[in-house]
């Protein structure tokens, strides 16, 4: 497609003179093509100069202009050192004329005008330095370095800065640079003299930049975004900086970061260095403090450069002022800030692009992302056009009229037009972003009764509260919280379960932070500490988790067993060392435990299906983080001997019931397949390489590490118990269940199920497991052995009246019932009810009997999950408080607590009785 079929608009030539003067210059144009050269050259003096520079070279490059741009950025990769610096400033008078023709012509868009300007300012610098560098290393200047490490400069990269670091450079802009350079390839004393030879490398690379010559010059470069400017050199080693960063980086700095990109140099060594610093730029969790510190920095600049005020347009500022292009770019960078930590998808440096992103992932609306977008372009060419009108600097518009005028002129308009749609755009990008930014000031507190007062009073004192900022951030959230709590039924319980939650925090920023950009926390919040304290104990030791209620996918359908195992898998590979891996672990473990905990608090799933949840959790973890253990363990034993091990899951986590307090049951298994030893730096014996190996994945799980403990685990149904052997062979694991296992230890093997380990082993072992349980059974044996059981847990866990657990007819003593029918029924299920239901397809259950068992057991399963759900311990209605009362009435469908616990005795009674019945009645004769 020809050029000036690809003329979209025109600028008109607002001195006439000027523009004929052009268009002579450049002879056999089509009459498109010389209109837009009259008109740019008529409306902007410095288009003017370049078209009558470069008048023999414009026709061909108008050809193909993105021809014409490869050809320049190919001519200044092979320029000779000597014609450096006027060979780049010829590039860069050729290139900015055919940006600007491309862009007054509308031939390109505003991200192809700047992806333009920004490859020249990447390629310029590149050979800047190579230059330079390059010299220094034939002088013998930088130690160890060779002709072969001049194109990597040695081990320098420069980092392209803001809207360079986004290839959306502006038409007259300087470039940020940070020069580095890589330490590691430098000992000791060769290490200083490399460092003195970069900085002279450096300081003449950027004056071959910038440098104002007779031909001109490149591009103005600005280092002062280094670390401490004032006292670090212009170019210093990269370990240096990641030190800075890590200890006093700021806000500011995270958000320069988000647009950073190697743009010269050591490539390699800048996307190292980069990486390094994703931790310092993406932060783990959520981070609403950084809208009030972006505020705080939007304030500081205004004030600075005089631009605070209602809108004027003489002189307004396009860049910094009311409405403007910074406005829209902060609004883009502080919610990268927020949530690009966790969703890498965030992490973009175009602003655009990044909105866009923004509202697919739910954190700008759609309709917002949409008009800032396109009022960001139109800012941009605005901010483009002042700059082509002279070549400076500058985001401010005229202040005489004239002047806008001739801006006019060069944006192909009129000039009541223009000033109209600026100063609607302006508005209308004040109105999108100033309320993210500067939050409304907080309503007046309610008056408090005096025993509420006094529970606030004591609130300064603790550590969530102890900055400055806290109490800032906190004291415009107080009369919110304290409104919402006296419209609740017991406002003084509630307060008393929220100071409980402020207590145990040990820091407040970010959570205080978090809740006033989502005020929708607020009700989750008191909803959780009124209702279940142990879940508001859990939230305030954890506040990271509440993270993952914005952060998309909170209220999404469980993705199930094998969907969690995988995303942790890669979230563990991301992780890096072992250690970072279990911390990971047990983070990525507390926010799903929190989903589950809230989705049964606010009746989105049943305590069955909250059983279920909480048991893939769990699963997931084991199974994720087994091979990572056997990658640690083998770094210094060898590789696990012969086939390896698998995980058994016993009792709740076999029987996929778990609550939220529960512990794991687990077995592990292994198949040395006679290998007698491993091979390794330090080789085990294969049974001592399996026992040591169990117990590095037991503390894998229970080990306190910075983010807490994964489960405590419960090894007991071993074989042979406590005097087992931690992990059993298969092979023994078999002879003992075949020869010497007792009933209950058959009856703890129905709820057995493989979760981790060697695929093979694990399917092996299933199938053992299952034909073991629907072999020929003793029924006279098992009925009597399993009355023999129930006596003596009576007797040693005798229960109470509100105990769902213990005691007749309730949980342990329907299971126990329940692993019998599936004992002597040969079913390998695991989960209790398929296990009643195989009891009652055998006939050893009647229908009525089945049904009695099933719905009392469902019933004492609603309140024990509840009950470690809202308290952590054993269900106690006082201890809950009226909200977790509440909570145990309607999940039972119970109209009082009374009710409740009549309902309760009565069941237990009815199905103690069937129990006794079902083991007491004679076994069928053969």
């Amino acid at each position: 497609m020809s050029f000036d079929s690809r003329i979209t608009r025109c600028p008109r030539a607002y001195e006439p003179e000027r523009g004929a003067e052009a268009r002579d210059a450049v002879p056999d144009l089509s009459a498109a093509v010389a209109e837009l050269v009259e008109g740019a050259a008529g409306s902007a003096p410095y288009l003017h100069g370049l078209i009558l520079k470069e008048a023999d070279w414009l026709p061909e490059a108008l050809d193909d202009p993105e021809a014409a741009l490869a050809a320049e950025i190919a001519r200044i990769e092979a320029l000779p050192f000597d014609r450096i610096n006027p060979g780049l400033r010829q590039a860069k008078r050729r290139v900015a004329l055919l940006a600007a023709l491309c862009d007054l012509g509308g031939v390109w868009g505003l991200f192809e005008v700047t992806g333009a300007l920004s490859l020249l300012a990447d390629r310029a610098t590149h050979v800047a330095l190579r230059a330079h560098v390059g010299r220094e290393i034939t002088r013998g200047k930088i130690p160890g370095q060779t002709e072969a490490d001049i194109e990597s400069c040695g081990g320098v990269f420069a980092l392209a800065m803001g809207k360079h670091g986004a290839g959306e450079l502006n038409y007259s802009s300087d470039i940020d640079l940070i020069c580095l350079f890589d330490e590691s390839r430098f000992d000791g004393i060769d290490r200083m003299e490399a460092r003195a030879g970069f900085i002279r490398a450096t300081r003449k690379a950027m004056a071959s930049l910038s440098d104002l010559t007779g031909d001109g010059y490149v591009f103005r470069t600005d280092l002062r975004l280094r670390p401490d400017p004032s006292v670090t050199p212009v170019c210093f080693a990269m370990e240096a900086a990641e030190r800075y960063y890590e200890s006093v980086g700021r806000t500011w700095e995270r958000a320069a970061y988000i647009k950073a990109r190697a743009c010269a140099g050591d490539m390699e060594a800048g996307e190292r260095f980069l990486e390094h610093l994703t931790p310092f730029v993406w932060r783990k969790h959520l981070d609403f403090n950084a809208i009030r510190e972006t505020h705080d920095m939007r304030l500081k600049i205004r004030a600075h450069k005089g631009l605070g005020g209602a809108l004027t347009l003489e002189g307004h500022n396009m860049k910094l002022g009311y409405g403007g292009i910074r406005e829209i770019e902060f609004f883009a960078q502080t919610r990268q800030l927020i949530a690009g930590g966790r969703d890498p998808d965030l992490r973009l440096r175009e602003t655009v692009p990044a909105l866009g992103k923004l509202a697919e992932k739910g954190w700008v609306e759609t309709e917002v992302a949409e008009t800032l977008s396109a009022d960001y372009i139109a800012h941009r060419e605005v901010e483009h056009r002042l700059q082509m009108l002279r070549d400076q600097q500058t985001h401010s518009l005229p202040t005489a009229p004239e002047e806008f005028d001739r801006l006019a002129a060069l944006m192909g308009t009129d000039t009541e037009a223009m000033r109209a749609e600026i100063a609607q755009r302006c508005e209308r990008v004040n109105a999108l972003t100033e309320d993210f930014f500067a939050p409304a000031d907080a309503a007046p507190a309610p008056e408090l009764p005096p025993e509420q007062a006094e529970i606030t009073a004591r609130w300064s004192t603790y550590p969530c509260l102890r900055t400055a900022r806290a109490q800032e951030i906190f004291g415009r959230l107080k009369p919110e919280l304290l409104s919402r709590i006296q419209n609740l039924d017991k406002p003084t319980e509630a307060l008393t379960h929220l100071d409980g939650f402020l207590k145990g925090l040990p820091a407040g920023v970010q959570l205080f932070a978090l809740f006033e950009a989502n005020p929708q926390l607020i009700d989750l919040i008191l909803d959780i500490v009124s209702t279940a304290p142990h879940l508001a104990r859990h939230l305030s030791r954890n506040a990271g988790v509440l993270d993952a209620v914005i952060g998309g996918g909170f209220f999404a359908p469980w993705p199930g067993r094998a969907a969690l195992t995988e995303e942790l898998a890669t979230h563990l590979e991301e992780a890096g060392d072992y250690e970072r891996q279990l911390d990971t672990c047990r983070r990525w473990a507390k926010e799903w435990h929190f989903r589950v905990g809230v989705h049964q608090l606010r009746d989105l799933i049943t305590a069955d299906e909250a059983g279920s949840q909480y048991c893939d959790i769990a699963a997931a973890c084991v199974a994720a983080l087994y091979p990572q253990v056997v990658a640690e363990f083998s770094r210094k034993h060898g590789p696990p001997p012969g086939r390896g091990a698998m995980v058994l899951g016993m009792g709740s986590l076999g029987a996929a019931r778990l609550t939220a307090a529960s512990d794991l049951d687990m077995i592990v298994i292994y198949d040395a397949a006679g290998v007698d030893t491993s091979e390794g730096r330090r080789p085990l014996p294969s049974r001592t390489y399996y026992a040591r190996f169990t117990q590095a994945l037991i503390t894998a799980m229970t080990a306190q590490t910075a983010e807490g403990r994964l489960y405590e685990v419960d090894m007991r149904l071993r074989p042979s118990g406590k005097q087992g052997p931690v992990a059993t062979s298969f092979e023994s694991f078999q002879s003992y269940q075949l020869n010497e296992a007792w009933v209950w230890e058959h009856l703890a093997l129905t709820r057995g199920q493989a979760v981790a380990g060697d695929a093979g082993l694990m399917a092996d072992v299933e199938r053992f497991r299952a034909t073991l349980i629907s072999g020929v059974q003793d029924e006279a044996r098992i009925r009597q052995e399993t009355r023999e059981m129930r006596a003596r847990l009576a007797q040693a866990k005798p229960g109470g009246p509100w105990d769902p657990k213990n005691g007749a007819g309730r949980m342990m003593d329907i299971e126990l019932l329940a692993e019998s029918a599936a004992l002597l029924a040969g079913s390998a299920a695991q989960d209790i009810y398929a296990q009643l239901g195989s009891g009652g397809e055998s006939g050893w259950l009647t229908r009525d009997e089945q049904m009695l068992l099933t719905e009392t057991y469902r019933l004492m399963w609603r309140l024990q999950s509840a009950a470690r759900l809202l308290t952590g311990e054993k269900l106690d209605p006082q201890a809950v408080g009226a909200g977790g009362r509440a909570f145990l009435l309607r999940s039972n469908g119970a109209v009082s607590m009374e009710a409740l616990s009549e309902e309760l005795r009565q069941r237990a009674e009815s199905a103690a009785q069937v129990i006794a019945t079902v083991l007491e009645r004679p076994a069928p004769t053969a």
